[in-house]
């Protein structure tokens, strides 16, 4: 892997920014032009030069567009798109960065804008949920109107409905496939812009979006798959565990139990462990707060846990993980349901484990070295899982696209 950083964090972001060249969001000299004029650990000019590359590549674009070239246009705002996302990832946390929500709200608007100028409609959607909505997109294949099988994209911790246009939208709408991304609680617009925190209960979440997907003319009832990534892959099944509409599940990576996982990772004390879920968080807290003297550390538990989940305190994560786990609905997920597994993924510990405990008709899909497709929700052959994904969904769906 091309090293840019010696700061962990700041490089784990900027194969962040490269993983997407392969959809033409981003390109490598634009992504090592901006890594070259910031210092290890320096978020203040992390986020000043990111933005500084975003300014600059929307400014090609709207001179683009004012020539009348469209398809350069777009190019450019999706591009833009990404390093505003980018920007703002190392000041995650509560509470808000007014520069992580000005950065955001520039990711939205370089992507609305990309969205507007594709051939096929790339429509803003807003789902209701709770007395709220949710804001996402229905990409769809053609403005024909018929309908078609669709892929509704479930995130992660982290990602947003635009980040997940290149991981889920283009290889389902290649394929023939519309695709519904929506940010739910704890996700993107829902968690910058509403303050909406992460709730283990996801059939909640999926039941609102399911809901809206088949209110549309362009939907296919009888034919709508779910796929989650990344922390989606326990979201996407707990929600089709209880929301019998999916005809198709997909875990990317399959997870089953948060807290089983987080064990081995968290320095606790064995009796603690034993007792949890039933541990005052502040018996925890001596123990996590070490953990934050590394930057990825400090990041995924530090800023984004606590700021995801709601927490007053780290010693609250653990607790709050009780709650995210499978059991007693695992056993509801009746749909065809394909699990991933990458070997070198610490996330995909648990896939196997899911996978047994599925009833259901079910698949499981490796990857490795060999395939340059071990790394988290294999990005860096992200071409290798669309092509095993879809040719299994195509089939669960008797879709082919000729």
């Amino acid at each position: 892997m091309l090293r840019f950083f010696d700061d962990p964090l700041f490089q784990m972001f900027s194969e962040r920014a490269m993983c997407v060249m392969t959809g033409n969001a981003s390109e490598y000299g634009e992504v090592a032009a901006t890594a070259e004029r910031i210092t290890d650990g320096d978020r203040d000019a992390w986020h000043r030069e990111w933005s500084a590359t975003a300014d600059q590549v929307r400014g090609w674009a709207e001179e683009s567009l004012a020539r009348g070239h469209r398809v350069s246009a777009a190019e450019g705002f999706r591009r833009a798109a990404t390093y505003d996302r980018i920007a703002f990832y190392p000041l995650y946390g509560s509470p808000v960065d007014p520069r992580l929500a000005a950065s955001f709200e520039n990711e939205c608007a370089d992507f609305a804008r990309f969205a507007q100028l594709q051939p096929s409609p790339v429509l803003q959607v807003k789902v209701p949920y709770e007395g709220t909505d949710l804001d996402g997109y229905l990409c769809l294949v053609d403005d024909a109107g018929a309908p078609r099988p669709t892929l509704i994209g479930v995130n992660g911790y982290d990602s947003t409905v635009h980040e997940m246009y290149w991981s889920h939208a283009q290889p389902a709408l290649r394929r023939g496939y519309n695709c519904l991304l929506v940010d739910g609680p704890g996700q993107g617009a829902a968690l910058i812009r509403q303050g909406l925190h992460s709730r283990p209960d996801w059939e909640v979440v999926l039941r609102a979006v399911v809901d809206h997907a088949v209110s549309r003319p362009e939907v296919d009832p009888s034919r709508l798959a779910v796929m989650g990534w990344s922390l989606g892959g326990y979201y996407a099944p707990r929600g089709a565990g209880g929301e019998h509409r999916i005809a198709a599940l997909i875990a990317d990576p399959g997870q089953l139990d948060l807290l089983e996982a987080a064990r081995a990772r968290l320095p606790i004390p064995g009796e603690l462990v034993d007792r949890l879920p039933n541990v005052d968080p502040a018996e925890l807290e001596p123990y996590l707060t070490p953990l934050l003297q590394h930057p990825v550390a400090r990041w995924q538990l530090g800023q984004r846990a606590v700021w995801v989940h709601g927490l007053s305190s780290l010693g609250e994560y653990p607790v709050v993980l009780s709650d995210y786990n499978l059991h007693g609905v695992v056993g509801h997920i009746s749909c065809p349901t394909l699990v991933t597994v990458a070997k070198s993924d610490p996330i995909a510990a648990q896939a196997e484990t899911l996978y047994e405990a599925l009833t259901c008709p079910k698949t499981l899909a490796r990857f490795t070295a060999a395939d340059g497709a071990d790394g988290h929700c294999e990005v860096w052959n992200r071409s290798r899982l669309t092509q095993v994904v879809f040719d299994w969904l195509d089939e669960v769906l008797d879709h082919r696209t000729g």
